[in-house]
């Protein structure tokens, strides 16, 4: 098969949905299959409206058997965002799909059929709110006369809020509009498929393919040597790996840990991943002394080593449609406290592999983090059923069950035209 993948962002950027689609490029790969990557050259989130985000060279490349075309990003130098927020207020949702703040505005992408040489069967994109480059996926599949696939990673926001922001931010018109024209679109969870479902979707198109683990990547690591790093040898630790933010819940964890470090609790807070400027900031303004550790970054070897060293996970997020971490945790036998929102509760059973909170109540996330720290016989059962659990995320199936859903579509199309 020919595919194409179109996504906002592409590794070395780091992120869920990055990672994801990089696999699933390899899968195809393997398989025989001949895939393109349209992708921007933004490492940092911010890039898409901050010059000062982070970027690769725009260009061509072959990375793991596929072609990956980089595309430059555009900005409005000081108005970007209020000018497309502006722009977004023209009640076309067509329109608005492209203008959105957010938005990785990268004109060849736009064009970017003009950068194959041959038809694809596919063109396969990702990530729901960025919609520009859904735009552009769906204008590609449409000029070629190729099935149209989406992987949206739907946040759903806070289950208890029927007026949540996330949930509205990715679930807008635009979004829903782009939804509509898919031929198939993957969900991670049984949430993100009701979600889907209540506005409209049809059934029939929908998938429910859930991701995997990969023990490589998160289990082998040298506890000693990162817990002396973080300076914690005989500390309680509890990590968070994120692209940090607000959203992510990065901020009421921090939050949380000075409500436990004030009444006297004893732990170490280690905080891994990218950050976004919103969470530089806060840092920056915390009292100096705090058992805070913010690592930044992590290469596979580091990664390893951050699970290895803790004794408990915390991913208290707003805007997460699975939580791939949970799993790697999970694989060290490692218990998380998570709020209810997004996939997250879909993943997380409270109170048999894990623990459930109410989003963004900081109190109860504190009382749960309290609760773990000092009952070890409770981390150690709750991380144990969660080990048990690693059976269910299996990337071969995961990733199997798009390939073949891809052979089925294709071969229908080729049916009905023949």
């Amino acid at each position: 098969m020919r595919i194409i993948h179109v996504t906002h962002r592409y590794p070395p950027a780091t992120g869920g949905a990055e990672a994801v689609f990089a696999r699933l490029t390899r899968f195809h790969v393997r398989a025989g299959d001949s895939v393109s990557v349209h992708t921007t050259t933004a490492l940092d989130l911010h890039a898409f409206w901050d010059r000062t985000g982070r970027q690769v060279r725009p260009g061509r490349s072959i990375e793991d058997g596929a072609v990956v075309h980089r595309h430059a990003l555009f900005h409005v130098p000081l108005i970007h965002r209020p000018l497309l927020k502006v722009l977004s207020l023209i009640p076309v949702a067509r329109w608005q799909a492209l203008c959105v703040p957010w938005n990785p505005i990268a004109p060849g992408m736009w064009n970017a059929a003009r950068y194959e040489r041959e038809k694809p069967d596919i063109v396969h994109a990702t990530a729901f709110p960025y919609s520009w480059p859904l735009a552009c996926a769906r204008r590609m599949a449409r000029r070629w006369g190729a099935a149209f696939f989406l992987t949206p990673f739907v946040h759903t926001g806070d289950a208890d809020d029927a007026h949540d922001r996330t949930r509205s931010v990715y679930t807008s018109p635009a979004l829903l509009q782009i939804a509509r024209s898919a031929d198939r679109i993957f969900v991670q969870t049984k949430g993100e498929r009701q979600a889907l479902l209540a506005r409209g979707l049809p059934a029939e198109r929908l998938v429910l393919q859930g991701l995997g683990v990969d023990l490589e990547t998160c289990t082998g690591g040298d506890r000693r040597r990162a817990r002396a790093a973080w300076g914690a040898a005989d500390e309680m630790v509890v990590g968070h790996l994120a692209n940090n933010s607000r959203a992510k819940g990065t901020i009421d964890l921090v939050e949380a840990a000075r409500l436990l470090w004030s009444a006297g609790e004893r732990f170490v807070l280690v905080v891994a991943g990218p950050s976004l400027p919103e969470f530089d900031g806060y840092v920056r303004r915390l009292p100096p002394g705090l058992p805070l550790r913010v690592l930044g970054r992590l290469d596979d070897g580091a990664k390893r080593d951050f699970f290895a060293g803790l004794d408990l996970f915390a991913l208290p997020s707003r805007s997460d449609s699975f939580g791939l971490v949970i799993p790697e945790a999970w694989a060290s036998g490692i218990p998380s406290v998570v709020y209810r929102a997004g996939g997250l509760p879909w993943v997380v059973r409270d109170g048999t592999d894990g623990l459930v909170v109410k989003c963004g109540d900081v109190p109860a996330l504190a009382a749960a983090l309290r609760r773990l720290i000092r009952d070890g016989a409770a981390r150690r059962q709750l991380g144990e059923a969660g080990r048990a659990r690693l059976g269910e995320f299996d990337w071969e199936r995961s990733l199997g069950l798009v390939r073949r859903v891809a052979e089925q579509v294709v071969e229908e199309r080729l049916r009905l035209s023949g």
